[in-house]
């Protein structure tokens, strides 16, 4: 699986879970750290385990587990380093306070957005008199 392909299965699992603000960034000319990051945002700390564990449970079914994990137990700011993807899964005040979007601020971002699925129109029913 290509790293963009990562990213994209990461941001998808994170909408799972009701992520907010899904981001991914391209570092590729920017930095050899990494190829992308993944950001997103939960509500509270509770969400935020839930969305990294979606994303945990989720890549190693894909067979992409994550190299290393940080920040379970304080549930502020998770990272999970899948090498060429880091999934960073912030609670929103952390994610203001950090700022990861404007320390990047010259890598193209793709925001990803849970497609809403499209009602059928009702049926009219004919009425009775």
């Amino acid at each position: 699986m290509t790293p963009k392909t990562l990213a994209k299965k990461i941001a998808a699992l994170a909408l799972t879970k009701k992520a907010s603000s899904v981001m991914i960034m391209d570092l590729r000319k920017l930095t050899d750290m990494t190829d992308f990051f993944v950001v997103c945002s939960a509500d509270s700390d509770t969400q935020v385990k839930a969305v990294a564990d979606a994303i945990a449970d989720g890549t190693e079914k894909l067979g992409s587990s994550p190299w290393h994990e940080e920040g379970i137990s304080n549930r502020q700011w998770v990272l999970l380093d899948f090498v060429d993807v880091v999934a960073h899964v912030f609670h929103k005040e952390a994610r203001r306070y950090y700022g990861l979007e404007k320390l990047w601020g010259d890598a193209k971002i793709e925001t990803v957005e849970d497609k809403p699925v499209k009602k059928l129109p009702a049926k009219k029913t004919a009425k009775k008199k």
